[in-house]
């Protein structure tokens, strides 16, 4: 992976910008931005639910897990051992983080259920990130970070087309979700440093 030296900044960042937007629209609804959002999709795509349904998929854990499962695979065959952790345990710390911790800790209802960070973003930014960091330094690279761009795009008008997110719970999961993956990759990286061996001076 490439840009080690970025992972803390990278990670510092979007966890100070995922607390301070909580504490802006903790216990409140809708804010201006979200409003606004609503107001957009509502008017570009109307109340084509199939269509919306379709954008919100890649959210769906019969979708992430097999290609979560995938991933961690093939980089058990390319004998990526490190890489093949993060895929799965990246992941999972965002989920059960974003569901046990934050979510109660920010208060943020939508209907009957807690909305902030979105729980669905964590889960596919999560291996979203995950994919663009094991792709090859590169067009690689860039390639996964496009397309998984465009996912979000469509992932983010589908869930508030739906109506199960606003626009910030998808923002705040999107930052908390990249903010765990690159702290989860910087605790991986460490932790098998202090278990390499010391080589001998004999």
């Amino acid at each position: 992976m490439s840009g080690r030296g970025l992972f803390g900044p990278v990670a510092v960042t979007c966890a100070a910008i995922m607390v301070v937007l909580g504490s802006l629209v903790s216990g409140e609804g809708p804010s201006v931005p979200d409003d606004l959002a609503v107001r957009w999709v509502e008017r570009t795509f109307g109340r084509d639910t199939d269509l919306l349904r379709l954008l919100v998929l890649p959210t769906e854990a019969y979708v992430l897990i097999p290609v979560a499962v995938l991933a961690a695979v093939l980089c058990l065959i390319g004998r990526r051992r490190l890489e093949a952790a993060l895929t799965i345990v990246g992941p999972l710390i965002a989920i059960l983080a974003n569901t046990w911790v934050l979510k109660p800790l920010f208060d943020r209802w939508k209907y009957t259920y807690l909305a902030y960070p979105s729980g669905h973003t964590v889960a596919l930014v999560a291996v979203l990130t995950v994919l663009v960091l094991l792709a090859r330094p590169g067009v690689a690279t860039a390639v996964m970070a496009t397309v998984g761009a465009v996912v979000l795009c469509g992932v983010t008008i589908g869930m508030i087309g739906l109506g199960y997110h606003y626009l910030t719970d998808v923002v705040g999961g999107t930052l908390f979700a990249v903010a765990t993956v690159c702290a989860t990759w910087m605790l991986l990286s460490w932790a098998a440093r202090r278990r390499a061996p010391v080589p001998s001076d004999g």
